[in-house]
């Protein structure tokens, strides 16, 4: 008969966010199996303690509560909302979610956002956000978040590693201590919104967060999957630890609910909803259904490059599927529409007259460029004009004039981009062709 071990009694969601803010002595070695804890009250003096080398510091170690956490609170008062992005499951899109999130918000020249990359083993945020290659600041006031922008910030421990590619080996209590030097160490400052990435699972960095962030307030939990039973699943698990947790969850999202073909605008459904998807989900659970969004491959490609796909892919069917879930989160935290978002999401797009933009096209160096560009791409829009400056030969030198035909009101931009879909093919073309460089292609499409 193979040998049998008795599983360790199960731990109550109170006692482990408890264990997570209380004072930790310094252990001279391992704690013991069947150990009560050394934050416990029955530390040291409990039958599993007998003989153990730690038994002496833990009975006469303080009990109570960890004395960081008003520290923690006070650093964190500046800012106005806090939000985790949580999801049982792996591989459904929670930072690919937390970065167009936090770029919605930072949309908005009045907002200042953060993200706090709480994915210790598998941080991501810093390559999807372009900043990968950046290290911490470290000024007399704390670390200094490493700033994507004037106005979004970003911490993730991808900063600290000396090469790109180290794995971070840690256990439980390391890895905890890092997420409170973020929350703890780190200027902030005053900030409209934190958006908090975490890894799958309802564990250590979970309840780590959860517990720190309790005293300064969390507005909520934007819990993310995709269609099928599977994810949904682990979902679940993940709502029932939000509400043994006392986390308000804010809604669900629907991550990659179907794809919708560039060129014939068809939506094929790549994960079928064989159980109803995330709306039945959000529906028999009884919490708000912010949205669904579509797949789109050039999210993958906007990632890849550390761009913002809003502001590349204004006209995708996925983008404004992700801005009312980005507004339905603000409604759900009691924010106005125009404060989330602002009044234009075009903020490279310009309204000048028709005279305006005749004269600037008479004056732009880019002129001979510009017909070259039309009779390659047989097509005289919006789109074409900023293709024109990606050819290979021309890229560096015109790059800096692109805005030059962006300058239509934004009704006009949205207009001559969506008719115009067919023009992306035919610049996909010419990429795979190498007539036109797909990175650069990015900044001004």
């Amino acid at each position: 008969m193979a040998p049998f071990m008795d599983p360790p009694p199960l731990t109550s969601v109170d006692t482990a966010l408890t264990a997570h803010t209380t004072a930790t002595p310094a252990l001279v070695a391992p704690e013991p199996e069947h150990c009560p804890g050394p934050e416990s009250n029955l530390a040291g003096k409990d039958d599993a303690c007998a003989g153990c080398p730690n038994q002496a510091i833990c009975a006469s170690a303080p009990k109570g509560p960890d004395p960081d956490i008003p520290i923690i609170t006070q650093r964190l008062a500046g800012i106005k909302h806090k939000i985790l992005v949580l999801s049982g499951k792996g591989g459904v899109g929670k930072s690919t979610f937390s970065t167009l999130l936090a770029h919605a918000f930072a949309s908005n020249s009045a907002n200042t956002v953060g993200i706090m990359d709480t994915d210790i083993c598998g941080p991501s945020i810093p390559k999807m956000m372009g900043v990968e290659a950046e290290t911490i600041h470290v000024t007399s006031t704390g670390w200094e978040p490493v700033w994507v922008s004037d106005n979004l910030g970003v911490m993730s421990v991808q900063f600290m590693l000396p090469n790109r590619d180290d794995a971070v080996i840690w256990r439980g209590a390391k890895k905890n201590g890092l997420i409170k030097r973020f929350l703890m160490d780190v200027e902030w400052g005053s900030m409209d919104y934190l958006v908090v990435d975490t890894p799958p699972g309802t564990s250590d960095e979970h309840l780590s967060v959860n517990s720190y962030l309790k005293e300064s307030g969390v507005d909520g939990a934007v819990l993310v999957t995709t269609p099928q039973e599977v994810a949904l699943l682990d979902v679940r698990k993940e709502i029932d630890f939000c509400k043994k947790a006392g986390i308000r969850i804010l809604g669900l999202v629907e991550n990659m609910s179907g794809f919708v073909c560039p060129k014939c605008t068809h939506t094929s459904e790549i994960f079928r909803a064989t159980t109803g998807g995330g709306r039945r989900l959000a529906q028999d659970m009884k919490i708000p259904f912010l949205g669904a969004v579509p797949l789109d491959s050039r999210i993958g490609m906007a990632c890849d490059f550390g761009e913002s796909f809003f502001d590349n892919f204004p006209d995708s069917p996925t983008c404004k599927a992700l801005k009312e879930v980005v507004k339905n989160v603000g409604k759900e935290m009691g924010v106005k529409e125009e404060d989330v978002l602002g009044e234009d999401m075009f903020p490279h797009v310009k309204t000048l007259t028709a005279s305006s933009v005749s004269s600037a096209k008479e004056e732009s160096p880019v002129a001979t460029p510009l017909a070259q560009a039309r009779k390659v791409l047989g097509n005289d829009t919006l789109e074409a004009q900023r293709a024109v400056i990606e050819v290979r030969n021309d890229a560096v030198k015109y790059v800096d004039t692109a805005t030059t035909y962006a300058n239509y009101s934004k009704d006009q931009a949205v207009e001559a981009l969506t008719e115009n879909e067919r023009l992306k093919m035919k610049v996909a073309k010419l990429e795979r062709e190498g007539i036109l460089e797909q990175r650069e292609f990015m900044h001004t499409t």
